[in-house]
């Protein structure tokens, strides 16, 4: 069996991986191993797992794989020097089995050799080894690798570039074969070849470009005779062209193979021993494991000599990366598999020996009762003979005779055929006041006649007749102690009661054996649940996730799709990219609640959503905000698509994930505080017929409809009637609270504008609320005189000023600047320093000493000047006073250009805001749909997923929601959730261990897969493969409580009822 790579292989793979992982960011690395690695490459809608078996292979899969639980010293480095580095380059280094990975442009290297012990080996651009998975000591050949060396590429095969084929080529390593097979045919060691294989085996080391399987190929692709000797093909000008010819054949096979970007692969598999056929490839997926094949080997090409094998099986795959994830992982999965099943095993032979032990004990008192029945009823039976046997030892005893005596008495009147000797058996237990007779049981005396008959008729002689029939009556006898203090019926008593005290022990045995035996199977079940934890899961392929489920989301009881935000970050993409025309967006005025949208049918996008939808979309934004928390029932609300936008009044800013609700807003009534998490199966195409939906996405709707849509939908809610104008309020779903709580008619001042009265703000709002997208872009242009006049003044603190330009920095998008607090200081002017002194009279003698200075120095001039002053240090104040003042207006000039920065930085994303809101108007006019070609394919594969499978149905995937209760009705495994202080992450895996448990039970699972009620086969393997923290992300909740189970006969995961998280029974106590 194929174990490792060749350097076709590699060159191959290497090729593959440069068109698949060239442009990823590495998002992490982990340990499987001591040597094996897997790697996760990742870009939006765009992920790889990349595994590496240090020495044997490396290939892209498909399958998860359990990690370790803490990384080694090498994956932690390995995670610090390239985690979310990108990935530039992948190629062999020659032809050499080494595969070069290069991160940010060649910064950092990564070097996988897959010869000798194989390695892993980090670098730099230099080529210095930073670290490494093995240290190489040095020795013959082989260079010394640890940390701190470089790593040396030179003396690699093939580094400098694969020489060309030429004649004088193929002509020095015919004749290095020559002299190498002679030399070893000269030393007195002997290499064990097969005849014929030198040419072969010598080509492959001196044409090392192509390896020995090619080279096979090759030579029988073109009728070459591998078996000619070496010399002769030296020799002869036409075997050497011929050979000639088929090494340029197997070069451009290798040129073919590597000519597209995937490569087929092909593995070669062998019936497996005790299969009755070769499975039907036709029925089979070429990528699904083959049952009944043991997996042999795979290459790149087709090669003839194993494709002619009639032992070997042909499986083609459509890329070699493919092919290797396959033959390995298929190999992994079969040792798991085995591991598993006989850990299993192991455990029920343990069950069984304990009721083999039990059963065994049982059928000891049985047996027991029986023969103390059997020896009563012979004592009975052959009263005369017991009582002429114990009278004869009795009197024996009375007449002083020594005991050994009478058994030898005995002994020697039992030859003499004495009657009441024959049934005394030897030797006596006289010391226990017992003798042991051999007593025939009642039917078999009547039958000693007809034995007698038989043996004279059959005998020649009467001697060897009574021999026969003595033996036979021997066999049959029984073996009966007999007390000699008591008579023979007493002693029939004391076996009678024998066997009641059998009977009674028993009865208790039955009784403790039951106890034993459900201890014995829940500690087996104990030990193989923890013996099963510790091994590996059994490999399942990698599910690819649907769009929607980076999401909150969920079907309705109608059919529709309701999705949710997760963070600020969802909600801004669900409203840019999916809130189309006909959706429905609902929200409620709380802390942390989600942006919910409903989407309707694209076909009919104004038919109308029915109230059990709205009602269960508003049941998710409630239960995703603070209201879970704090258990309060609160209500949400529902607005159209035309009434949300992005777009805020001028001067305004809204955040990420906060938008405009314009117009009325319908309210919902209050919702209930229960959610459940639950399963959903993804069926096949062929499957989908069987389920009827009551989805509107199916259902045409009548034009009449169209018009009653908003009574209809809101029929049945609460509205605000006191209303009586439109109300304008941002909906915000961020972590900052809700604009909601503020007063909805009083409007917002803008700080960019002059401050004016109220009814000049309201009129500018009802401006931009009537207005069409295109004068809103106008009126957001801010003129630049409006801009200085709100601009604060310079005698602000300058460190508070750096303070605002850092934050600025720091955040993209930036909140309503507050109003001017310096423009009342700044109107009323401070008296200036001149007039001060004008108004001010000298003081005594200035006047007389300000003379005296000026006729000192009034022959002095400006430079006379500057010299005293730096001759005495009077010149090193005024220039740190000039310093401070250059500084002070350096400062001033940067903060200046960050508040321009940041006007600038507003006005283009209130621009871009006006552009993208007049852009997404007249496609929600039009109905224009913007998703990618990809979400557009995929964007209903709702009618794949079902809650219940029927009989019949080939399930695919198991995906996990965690949704409002009420719209869990047709979901066959589903738990409640309530408020409470049990983690999510806990409650999520006590859920799934609960329905794991409930599978292991008697009578359980359906074997055949046809009642509804019970546990399927497919749906248990689905289960047990899931793992809990994928599912932990499905629930919109932190604190949780698991209230009761459904689905699988009533079993499920109400581990967690009692809500008993860390801390947990203590109450919430606030601090």
């Amino acid at each position: 069996m194929k174990q490792r790579f060749s350097s076709l292989d590699v060159k191959v793979i290497a090729h593959e991986l440069s068109s698949s992982l060239v442009s990823l960011r590495l998002s992490n690395i982990y340990d499987l191993s001591s040597k094996i690695l897997l790697f996760k490459f990742a870009k939006p809608d765009n992920k790889k797992q990349l595994l590496i078996d240090s020495g044997f292979r490396c290939h892209l899969t498909e399958f998860t794989r359990t990690t370790a639980a803490s990384p080694s010293i090498f994956v932690q480095k390995l995670r610090k020097i390239l985690k979310t580095r990108r990935v530039t380059a992948v190629s062999q280094i020659g032809t050499d089995r080494i595969i070069e990975f290069q991160f940010s442009d060649g910064l950092y290297r990564i070097y996988l050799e897959f010869f000798a012990g194989g390695n892993v080996i980090l670098t730099d651009n230099e080529l210095k080894i930073l670290t490494l998975l093995r240290h190489v000591p040095e020795g013959e050949g082989q260079e010394p690798q640890r940390p701190g060396l470089a790593y040396s590429l030179e003396n690699r095969q093939n580094y400098g570039g694969v020489p060309p084929l030429t004649k004088d080529r193929l002509r020095d390593a015919l004749q290095t074969i020559i002299e190498k097979n002679a030399a070893s045919a000269t030393t007195a060691k002997k290499i064990k070849k097969k005849p014929g294989d030198e040419l072969r085996k010598g080509l492959a080391i001196t044409i090392n470009e192509l390896p020995p399987i090619l080279l096979d190929h090759a030579m029988r692709a073109t009728s070459f005779d591998s078996t000619v000797q070496p010399a002769a093909v030296r020799d002869d000008e036409a075997l050497f062209d011929h050979l000639l010819r088929s090494l340029e054949a197997g070069r451009s096979l290798v040129s073919e193979i590597t000519s597209s970007d995937m490569c087929k692969g092909y593995i070669f598999a062998k019936t497996r021993p005790g299969a009755e056929q070769p499975p039907d490839e036709s029925a089979q997926s070429p990528n699904q494991p083959r049952k009944g094949l043991l997996y042999d080997d795979f290459h790149p090409f087709l090669p003839r000599q194993l494709a002619e094998d009639p032992a070997y099986t042909v499986l083609e795959f459509d890329s070699f990366g493919k092919t290797v994830d396959e033959f390995f992982s298929s190999i992994e999965g079969q040792k798991l598999e085995s591991r598993l099943t006989e850990k299993e095993a192991a455990a029920r032979r343990k069950l069984e020996a304990a009721k083999a032990d039990q059963e065994k004990r049982i059928e000891g008192l049985k047996a027991v009762q029986t023969l103390n029945v059997r020896k009563a009823s012979a004592i009975e039976a052959n009263v005369e003979r017991v009582q002429e046997a114990m009278d004869a030892v009795n009197g024996l005893i009375a007449q002083g005779m020594d005991w050994e005596n009478i058994g030898k008495l005995i002994d020697r009147e039992r030859r003499l055929n004495n009657p009441v000797a024959t049934i005394i058996s030897l030797p006596l237990k006289l010391h226990e006041n017992t003798i042991t007779v051999l007593l025939g049981e009642a039917e078999e005396e009547e039958d000693d006649e007809a034995y007698e008959t038989d043996s004279s008729e059959d005998s020649d002689s009467g001697f060897g007749g009574s021999v026969t029939s003595s033996m036979k009556n021997q066999d049959k006898r029984l073996v009966v102690d007999i007390n000699l203090g008591i008579s023979p019926y007493g002693n029939a008593r004391e076996y009678y009661e024998e066997r009641k005290v059998a009977a009674v022990k028993e009865q208790k045995t039955k009784q403790q054996s039951e106890i034993a035996l459900k201890s014995a199977s829940q500690k087996i079940e104990a030990e193989l649940r923890k013996g099963l934890k510790q091994e590996k899961p059994v490999l399942q392929p990698i599910r690819r996730q649907m769009w929607f489920e980076k999401f909150v989301w969920f079907l309705s009881t109608d059919g529709y799709l309701v999705l949710g935000g997760k963070d600020a970050q969802q909600n801004e993409l669900l409203y840019r990219r999916y809130l189309k025309k006909g959706d429905i967006y609902v929200h409620a005025d709380l802390h942390g609640a989600a942006s919910i949208i409903i989407k309707n049918n694209p076909s009919t996008p104004d038919a109308p959503i029915p109230p059990s939808t709205l009602s269960q979309a508003g049941s998710l934004a409630v239960c995703s905000s603070s209201a879970w928390d704090s258990k309060a029932s609160m209500s949400a609300w529902w607005v159209t698509t035309d009434q949300v936008s992005k777009a805020a009044p001028a001067g305004e800013f809204l955040p990420t994930g906060s938008f405009m609700v314009r117009g009325k807003k319908n309210f919902l009534p209050a919702s209930q505080l229960v959610m459940g998490f639950a399963l959903m199966f993804k069926i096949s195409e062929e499957s989908k017929a069987k389920h009827v939906k009551h989805r509107l996405y199916d259902t045409p709707v009548r034009a009449e409809a169209i018009s009653e849509a908003p009574a209809a939908a809101t029929s049945t809610e609460l509205t605000d009637t006191t209303t009586t104008k439109e109300d304008e309020i941002p909906a915000e779903s961020d972590s900052e609270g809700s604009v909601a709580e503020e007063d909805d008619s009083k409007p917002r001042e803008n700080p960019l504008q002059s401050s004016g009265g109220n009814g000049g703000e309201t009129e500018h709002l009802d401006t931009i609320e009537e207005a069409e997208p295109s004068e809103q872009m106008d009126q957001l242009t801010i003129s630049e005189e409006a801009a200085d006049s709100q601009t604060p003044e310079s005698n602000q603190d300058p460190e508070q000023d750096e303070q605002a330009v850092e934050d600025d920095a720091a955040t993209e998008a930036d909140t309503i600047p507050a109003s001017d607090v310096n423009q009342t200081s700044s109107s009323t002017p401070e008296p200036s320093t001149q007039h001060k002194k004008k108004g001010q009279q000298p003081k005594r003698g200035q006047r007389a000493k300000a003379k005296k200075i000026a006729a000192k120095y009034k022959d002095q001039d400006e430079e006379d000047r500057a010299a005293i002053e730096a001759l005495i240090g009077s010149a090193a104040g005024r220039q740190r006073a000039e310093a401070e003042a250059k500084a002070k207006a350096e400062r001033e000039a940067a903060l200046e250009a960050a508040r321009e920065r940041r006007r600038a930085q507003h006005q283009r994303q209130q621009r871009e805001t006006a552009e993208h809101e007049e852009v997404r108007k007249l496609m929600l006019d039009e109905g224009i749909e913007t998703l990618d070609p990809d979400e557009v394919a995929n964007l209903s594969p709702l009618d794949a997923l079902v809650g219940t499978p029927l009989p019949g149905d080939e399930i695919l995937e198991v995906v996990a929601l965690c949704a409002p209760y009420s719209a869990l009705g047709r979901c066959k495994y589903k738990v409640k959730l309530q408020p409470g202080t049990q983690k999510k992450g806990k409650a999520v895996k006590e859920i799934l261990e609960g329905w794991k448990a409930a599978s292991n039970k008697k009578g359980v699972i359906d074997e055949k897969s046809l009642d509804k009620e019970r546990m399927w086969p497919r749906e248990v393997e689905l289960i047990k493969a899931m793992k809990p923290e994928d599912s932990i992300n499905t629930v919109p909740m932190k604190s949780l409580k698991v209230m009761s189970s459904g689905g699988a006969s009533g079993s499920g995961g109400g581990g967690g009822g009692q809500g008993k998280g860390k801390g947990g029974g203590k109450g919430g106590k606030k601090k």
